[in-house]
């Protein structure tokens, strides 16, 4: 059929005439330009509804890439790094474990004691007393404080806890009292000596 037949017919035909209930009987050239159009929105509806799937399954996609890519970054700096921070590593359980030594154990008080009135006797301080208090537990250590009443010069004083700074355990010196004394130049000291304990021992 020639496309001019094709035409003729078109306008030959009423759009009254075509309806749902009598498409068996459409001129031919009708019928045609229906089931064109009937596909045409197929294919579009579905090419529309197929990409949009795709696009949704490409942003997700992309999204994963993206954390996969810092997860990836991450790593891989882990991995450059491994060999500094295992010497990082090993360098600080050495500190840790030279710390751990600065702290004495329960056997050791008694030589550490010992330490603290050599210091103050070579200091040429005079011990009026000196006695271990109550431990008070914190949350990784137990504080043992330690009174200490002695008298002497000022500057016996300072010659004392540089004593004390340098003793190879750790001795802290807290609340310090000093009052005038019987002699002259005199005075009277009393001070709160701590050390420290590991909790982890326990």
């Amino acid at each position: 059929m020639a496309l001019a037949d094709i035409a003729k017919s078109l306008q030959e035909v009423q759009l009254s005439d075509l309806t749902v209930d009598n498409i068996g009987s459409w001129p031919m050239p009708v019928k045609a330009v229906a089931w064109v159009a009937a596909f045409g929105a197929a294919c579009f509806l579905g090419y529309n509804q197929h990409l949009q799937d795709l696009q949704l399954g490409l942003d997700e996609a992309r999204a994963s890439e993206v954390q996969l890519r810092s997860q990836f970054e991450a790593k891989a700096f882990q991995v450059a790094n491994l060999d500094a921070l295992r010497a990082q590593l090993k360098e600080m359980e050495e500190q840790f474990g030279a710390l751990l030594g600065q702290l004495p154990k329960d056997t050791e008080v008694p030589g550490l004691l010992e330490d603290i009135t050599e210091k103050g006797v070579d200091s040429g301080l005079k011990f009026s007393s000196i006695a271990l208090q109550g431990e008070q537990v914190a949350e990784f250590y137990v504080e043992l404080p330690i009174d200490i009443n002695l008298t002497g010069t000022y500057h016996d004083l300072g010659a004392f806890a540089s004593g004390v700074a340098g003793l190879p355990r750790i001795v802290t010196l807290h609340d310090f009292k000093i009052a005038p004394g019987q002699g002259s130049g005199e005075l009277s000291m009393q001070i709160t000596a701590k050390t420290y304990r590991y909790k982890g021992e326990e």
